[in-house]
């Protein structure tokens, strides 16, 4: 593989060529494939490094992965050519759902795992990857600590490869999913200690659905209540004012009755800014 731009430089190659030789030593490989920037790479890496034979594509779908995320994911393995499997599962039962704990994230890797393992000995493979990144260790992620507790391996983090490394990597491929907004699963709208509903994860997916038809890249819908609490990136606050009619109507069609932007804009992970008082209590 040969990258043009300026910006892509010794030390890039080096990390591609270490992740080369990971998934090559460890296929055949079970991939955790979300339809991501991150999962999409690697299974295109995989694909390309280990094989077609060597390699096999589980997607996870249930309530808490939005409609549009699902056929994104679906479109992206038929466009790459990956062998795929769908699961249908719910991966917290209801009294975590009911409770919304902290850890809620580490709970459901838990149950993800499970699932992996059992289809990773069905289809006779020697290691279970995911789409970790160098990038994630600098955030709360205790669903990636979870993972390698059960056996996970993180072919991105062992090659050291960022989250911007792997936009730059996805670009000078030619893969149109390069520059694909970040997304989490519809969970993470909601506060911890707040109950998780259907009612309160349509009322999310429909009011992202309503950001991402207005132009909005990338847009979050927190739920507090009957307070919807938007997130843009901050050059497209103004924007959102400009629409903030058409705005208001359609999340009060959804079900909330205010809505609010927050001035601090689009951030990974907002929903934690409150462990620590959260712990407290």
């Amino acid at each position: 593989m040969r990258f043009a731009r300026p910006d892509v430089t010794g030390v890039m190659q080096k990390k591609i060529q270490k992740l080369s030789s990971i998934l090559q030593e460890k296929a055949p490989l079970l991939i955790a494939y979300s339809g991501g920037v991150d999962s999409a790479l690697l299974a295109a890496l995989a694909l390309e490094y280990a094989g077609p034979d060597a390699i096999h594509c589980i997607l996870i779908d249930g309530p808490a992965f939005s409609r549009r995320a699902f056929h994104e994911a679906v479109t992206i393995a038929e466009d790459l050519s990956l062998p795929l499997e769908i699961v249908r599962a719910d991966l917290l039962p209801g009294p975590v759902l009911k409770e919304n704990p902290s850890d809620r994230c580490r709970i459901c890797k838990h149950a993800f795992c499970d699932i992996l393992k059992s289809k990773s000995r069905a289809s006779h493979c020697k290691s279970i990857v995911d789409g970790a990144n160098a990038s994630d260790l600098s955030e709360y992620r205790p669903g990636i600590e979870e993972m390698s507790s059960c056996g996970v391996i993180h072919p991105f983090i062992m090659a050291d490869i960022t989250k911007q490394d792997i936009r730059v990597i996805a670009h000078e491929m030619g893969y149109s999913f390069w520059n694909k907004p970040s997304s989490a699963c519809l969970y993470s709208r909601i506060p911890y200690g707040e109950e998780i509903t259907l009612e309160k994860l349509r009322m999310i997916e429909e009011g992202e659905e309503v950001l991402a038809n207005s132009g909005f890249l990338q847009g979050r819908v927190r739920h507090h209540g009957t307070i919807a609490r938007i997130e843009v990136l901050p050059g497209d606050m103004e924007k959102v004012l400009n629409q903030k009619e058409i705005i208001l109507e359609k999340f009060q069609e959804i079900g909330f009755r205010y809505i609010t932007l927050d001035l601090k804009g689009y951030r990974p992970g907002s929903m934690d800014e409150i462990l620590p008082f959260f712990k407290m209590t």
